[in-house]
């Protein structure tokens, strides 16, 4: 029998994007079996637009308890025996769920598969591009080797193949079984909860093709509210203790080093010098003393470290 795949879609005061992320749930080549969308407390119009589909969906209301919480009441909720992610400010393909559906059936001893995905910047006139770069693709299609499996989400991550929240389908018992997600976290609480998976079972499936658009021009997203340096030390700390009691501690640094490397560059370009020279000093040992070194100059001389960012990419 086919899987049975429910959408979990977490919605708080999402009054101008959620129907967009509702119809391209409904417009799935593939039916999901059941449509959860999670109200985490609105205050806006979220509720009247989500009245407006009627028995298409099931709509579950919660007072406000954060993203997490709202997918975990999802979860819990759902019947199906995979779950498929999707934020609520966000867009389905209309074939996402009949390709990540496909592998899965095609590879039963899965628990989860993700994919390639656009981004949009549509306050940059609906600029939208593949979140993969060719080259990288290039390099993801050299080690699958026409295959269509990962066998480690630890390599695909390194290979930017890690896909994003939108891009997840994960068998429910799996979810639970790590944890589910992290109640109060502000951030990288999707990623939290795939590393968690991964510690259990590392092999993931891949989709090349685009199934999502992620949204980069919403207000007050979580990328935007909740750029405390904390956070990413706080995430570090745990699951290099949690990679080390599942014997993945070395598959674990390379990611470690991948994830802190993007959140030093957007405290540098916030400006937050002293915050990059603070996580340099607790984590400095996962990176060279060259790239050490340049990032704490950086830290001390914000437009010369552009400046110098600028003169590279070139």
């Amino acid at each position: 029998m086919a899987p049975t795949i429910a959408a979990v879609i977490p919605a708080y005061n999402l009054g101008p994007y959620i129907g967009r992320a509702v119809e391209s749930a409904l417009r799935q080549t593939r039916a999901l079996d059941e449509i959860l969308v999670v109200d985490d407390g609105s205050t806006d119009e979220t509720p009247q637009i989500l009245a407006s589909f009627g028995g298409r969906i099931r709509v579950i209301r919660q007072d406000n308890a954060g993203a997490s919480a709202a997918r975990n009441a999802g979860i819990l909720a759902a019947k199906s025996d995979w779950i498929a992610f999707l934020d609520g400010d966000d867009a389905w393909l209309p074939e996402a769920i009949s390709l990540l559906g496909g592998i899965v059936e095609r590879h039963l001893e899965l628990v989860w598969a993700t994919g390639n995905f656009f981004r949009c910047d549509c306050d940059a006139g609906h600029r939208q591009w593949e979140d993969i770069t060719s080259s990288r693709m290039d390099a993801i299609r050299k080690h699958l080797g026409g295959g269509e499996v990962f066998g480690s989400y630890f390599v695909a991550h390194n290979l930017f193949a890690a896909g994003c929240t939108d891009t997840m389908i994960l068998r429910r018992d799996a979810i639970v079984e790590a944890g589910m997600f992290l109640p109060g976290q502000k951030r990288i609480n999707d990623m939290d909860l795939w590393f968690r998976v991964a510690y259990r079972h590392p092999a993931i499936g891949f989709v090349a093709q685009p199934l999502a658009v992620y949204h980069l021009d919403i207000p007050n997203s979580t990328i935007k509210a909740h750029c405390d340096p904390q956070i990413i030390a706080e995430f570090l700390r745990r699951h290099f203790e949690l990679a080390d009691q599942s014997g993945k501690a070395e598959d674990f640094r390379p990611c470690a080093a991948k994830m802190l490397g993007s959140w030093l560059t957007m405290l540098l370009d916030l400006r937050q010098g002293r915050e990059v020279r603070d996580l340099l000093r607790e984590f400095g040992g996962l990176y060279s003393r060259y790239f050490v070194a340049t990032n704490r100059i950086k830290s001390y001389f914000p437009r010369l470290g552009q400046w110098y960012e600028r003169i590279k990419g070139r």
